[in-house]
């Protein structure tokens, strides 16, 4: 009988429990925004599937990367569903200068896989100032578009 020492074994009987009592939905399922928007801890840095209508698209200006890259055809949307609404931000393409107009309308209907960007986690997080500086008190939760599909209903 193998016996692991009891630093190793609570550590991991507390995860199971946290798995158990907040199951993370399968990354095909989709979310409902209030839901991301009530637990962003629980999801940040997590992909996410939602669905919803965009509304207010925003084009951005190119914006340059700590690295010195510019990224060209970038732009901000939020996502409404019947329980909430979250701000989406397309980082566009980087070191390839493009003009682009935005793969979204308003009140088109669209499937979002996207990954959540929590407040109080540090990180980036896209703005109408560029890229932006997460800091420990920023209120801002964001949702990072992977893959944008139409929903024909």
């Amino acid at each position: 009988m193998i016996c692991l020492p009891r630093a190793v074994v609570l550590p991991l009987v507390a995860a199971c429990f946290v798995f158990v009592w907040f199951p993370l939905p399968a990354a095909g399922d989709p979310l409902s925004v209030r839901d991301v928007l009530e637990e962003p801890g629980v999801f940040h840095l997590k992909q996410v599937v939602l669905q919803g209508t965009v509304r207010n698209v925003q084009p951005l200006d190119p914006y340059k990367l700590p690295a010195g890259t510019t990224c060209y055809g970038a732009y901000l949307f939020h996502l409404e569903d019947d329980t909430a609404s979250i701000g989406v931000a397309v980082f566009g393409q980087c070191g390839v200068p493009i003009v682009k107009d935005p793969d979204v309308e308003d009140g088109t209907r669209i499937e979002l896989r996207a990954t959540i960007q929590a407040p109080s986690h540090g990180g980036y997080y896209l703005s109408f100032q560029g890229l932006q500086v997460a800091g420990e008190r920023e209120g801002v939760v964001q949702a990072v578009a992977d893959q944008i599909t139409p929903l024909n209903e």
